[in-house]
């Protein structure tokens, strides 16, 4: 073993163990490996800083301004009321209703503000109808990942191996490809939340502080109000002693929601961790003055919380959004790249055309453009194309595939793509996405060019494996948004994510092949 190998092993092996202990931001975590990378002479600063400007990345910084339209076009809001059944229903009927619905939404829009804007919503009106919460917010997670594989933007992953495709010299995806194996795994799991999640979830938990009785008693103005803590929240990893909230933002905690626990005494010997739920009482200019802070993921106090704008402006945004996918779809068409040979008519051209319109037009506020693209991601993303290519300059890559390979040398390609599979999907469900897709992308071009057999198949899974985290709350920032307004346990999620974590398997495995032959 040469040094180099050893040395991106070590820095490798480290990274998970961080990434898993949660001790900074996965894009400082990721960048900090890259920086030794550089110091060892492993990555040239052109091979550092090449992820910085990938198309790919770019796009997914792009596609966030769009999301922050459509959300701020109060489309989305509306459309989700309309969804809901309202009177009498049953679980079966209402998520009958809402899935299908809100799984396509998510294949054309980030998945975070999605559930950002539905979760309170579902939550306050399945109270209304005396139906558990808790058989909804999983679902509407789940759901839309299961939407976001289905299409080239439903999910930052998949433009994160399309991108490394395109710098490994093979041809990327086109807009609705992934939709040839994604669409069975979204149908198929959605069958399985209408059919098994009514039993494998759990009834509504009661929070320790619920009502409003004990706010009425010393100040009528105050009521409850729940936010979730999202990366940029200055106390993460502070006591609540040590980081007055109350001085910060004119608020009193009551109760801290974590794991499907409920901390209503002893708060101030208590952590402030990422993901948290808080229960607090504040007056009405609390959600006046924090509603559209990027320190909270979420923010519900059992109303309407998001704009609603006018008819006019929501089907803008909305026409902006279908003629964006249009173009991109048409764009790839051989006949279109024939009659604008100059001009590269790919999802690229099209978000960017679509972000300036939107901005001109003040669909989102073109001064606070900064605010709504999470950095975080696009620094874990920039990093994870370095990773890559540190994993094939040391000749990780091609040692770690020759290992597979020689494991499962008399049993074909087929059992490594469930290697590699299964590879991928430990990794999302412990680390990011992100970084699980770039861990993965160098070994599938590795395995591929060892077998001498097409990569595509490898590239296609590693997509499915690296969206379908579905068993654990940490893996996907949609998971940990409704794990602490759902007030739902760890467990809950591997007993009810589990079988759909296998269901994707099981598909993508069987026909991937068939779709793209080796």
């Amino acid at each position: 073993m040469t040094f180099e190998i050893a040395f991106v092993l070590l820095a490798l092996v480290g990274m998970v163990i961080a990434l898993v202990l949660d001790k900074m931001r996965p894009g400082m975590i990721l960048f900090s490996v890259v920086v030794l990378f550089l110091c060892a002479g492993i990555l040239t600063p052109k091979e550092m800083l090449e992820g910085f400007s990938n198309k790919g990345m770019i796009t997914v910084a792009m596609l966030f301004l769009v999301s922050e339209g459509i959300r701020q076009s109060g489309a989305l809001g509306q459309l989700i009321k309309r969804l809901l059944p309202q009177g009498k229903t049953t679980v079966f009927k209402a998520q009958l209703r809402m899935l299908p619905t809100i799984s396509f939404i998510s294949a054309f829009l980030n998945n975070t503000p999605v559930v950002v804007i539905f979760a309170p919503i579902i939550k306050r009106w399945a109270e209304s109808v005396k139906l558990p919460a808790t058989k909804f917010l999983i679902p509407l997670s789940y759901v839309t990942i299961l939407g976001g594989i289905c299409t080239l933007i439903g999910t930052s992953t998949n433009l994160v191996v399309h991108g490394m495709i395109l710098e490994s010299g093979h041809e990327g995806f086109t807009m609705f490809e992934l939709g040839k194996v994604g669409i069975f795994i979204a149908v198929a799991g959605i069958i399985y939340l209408l059919l098994f999640s009514s039993k494998l979830l759990p009834d509504t938990r009661k929070d320790a502080v619920k009502d409003e009785e004990e706010a009425e008693e010393h100040n009528s103005d105050l009521h409850t109000v729940e936010v979730v803590l999202g990366a940029r929240f200055p106390g993460i990893n502070k006591k609540l002693k040590d980081f007055n909230f109350k001085r910060h933002y004119g608020a009193e905690v009551k109760e801290i929601k974590r794991n499907g626990q409920s901390i209503a005494r002893n708060l101030e010997g208590e952590h402030f961790r990422e993901g948290d739920t808080l229960v607090l009482m504040a007056d009405d200019s609390f959600v006046q003055t924090w509603g559209e802070s990027s320190v909270f993921v979420l923010l519900a106090n059992g109303k309407d919380t998001e704009p609603v704008p006018s008819k006019r402006k929501r089907w803008f945004a909305l026409t902006l959004l279908i003629l964006m996918i249009v173009g991109a779809t048409v764009g790839e068409l051989p006949i279109v790249k024939e009659m604008f040979p100059e001009i590269k008519l790919d999802m690229f051209f099209f978000v960017s055309v679509t972000t300036i319109i939107m901005a001109w037009t003040k669909i989102f506020p073109a001064r606070k453009y900064t605010k709504y693209i999470s950095w975080d991601i696009l620094i874990t993303i920039a990093c994870a194309f370095a990773i890559s290519k540190a994993m094939v300059n040391s000749g990780v890559a091609d040692a770690v595939a020759s290992y597979i390979i020689g494991m499962t040398e008399h049993y074909g390609p087929q059992v490594l793509l469930a290697a590699v599979f299964i590879i991928t999907n430990l990794f999302t469900e412990l680390i990011t996405n992100n970084a699980a897709a770039a861990l993965a992308f160098p070994l599938a071009l590795s395995i591929s060019s060892q077998l001498g057999v097409d990569p595509m198949p490898f590239f296609v899974v590693i997509c499915m494996a690296a969206s379908a985290s579905f068993s654990t709350p940490i893996g996907y920032q949609t998971n940990l948004i409704v794990q602490g307004i759902g007030n739902y346990k760890f467990t809950d999620f591997v007993r009810i994510g589990l079988p759909l974590n296998i269901i994707t398997f099981l598909i993508s495995i069987f026909l991937v092949p068939l779709i793209w032959p080796f």
